[in-house]
């Protein structure tokens, strides 16, 4: 199925796999609004992206942001087909015992309330036309919550999983699917906050953002009458277990 003209907004699309989802839309014909936190960035990708991308400040963590976000889309397009929400953070002080209230606070409201934000608002604008499609980019830390992931980080990405099963559940009579995928490590910005950031030989032995954005485009171009529901892509030398 072609993308060609569709509609899609990309919540943290500024850097990392966002920002290579966002590129590959508008490099299939779709035309991108490109929502994060910050407005240098948004501006970057658009300048890679041409005229099929607008940007759009966002704070995930806000609600009236978000909301404030999703109104400027219904002026832009008549209809929305495509969100794909890949905000998200992490924290260096992960375990339980280093881990802060407040740490735990930030990344379950960025992650997972971040996300619910975005489809309480986006979903809106799909419902009328009995169509669309939401791809949460979550993490193999919501499937295995192992130390690397931390506490609050593994928590947020299984909340972000269960959002999308129950999503899809509620949203099927409207003709809406939502696929949530689970990259293992992938050589972006948010590894910089690991309490040991890896190597420069470490990182190019993981997915690049560019592997995510492939098959979120794959997934995309599916005929409406498919639904991926969860997909798991991770580095052949990262374990699963």
């Amino acid at each position: 199925m072609s993308l060609n003209g569709q509609n899609a907004v990309v919540v943290g699309g500024g850097t990392g796999m966002g920002e290579a989802i966002a590129l590959e839309l508008a490099n299939e014909g779709a035309n991108v609004i490109v929502a994060g936190r910050r407005k240098s960035k948004l501006e970057d990708v658009a300048t890679k992206g041409g005229a099929r991308v607008l940007t759009h400040s966002v704070d995930v963590a806000d609600r009236n942001s978000v909301e404030s976000l999703f109104d400027w889309t219904t002026k832009k397009f008549n209809n929305l087909d495509i969100l794909v929400n890949c905000a998200g953070a992490n924290v260096p002080k992960r375990s339980m015992s280093e881990l802060s209230p407040n740490d735990w606070d930030k990344l379950m409201t960025i992650n997972a309330t971040g996300a619910f934000n975005c489809m309480h608002f986006g979903l809106k604008l799909m419902r009328p036309h009995k169509n669309g499609l939401v791809i949460n980019i979550s993490s193999t830390s919501g499937k295995r919550a192992a130390p690397l992931g931390g506490v609050a980080y593994n928590a947020s990405k299984f909340a972000m999983a269960a959002l999308g099963t129950s999503a899809t559940e509620d949203e099927r009579e409207n003709g809406i699917r939502v696929t949530t995928i689970f990259p293992g490590e992938v050589d972006t910005p948010i590894l910089d906050d690991r309490p040991v950031p890896p190597s420069a030989e470490h990182r190019s032995k993981i997915l690049k953002p560019i592997d995510i954005a492939k098959i979120t485009i794959a997934i995309a171009k599916l005929p409406a009458i498919a639904h991926v529901p969860e997909l798991v892509i991770k580095p052949i030398g990262q374990s699963f277990i």
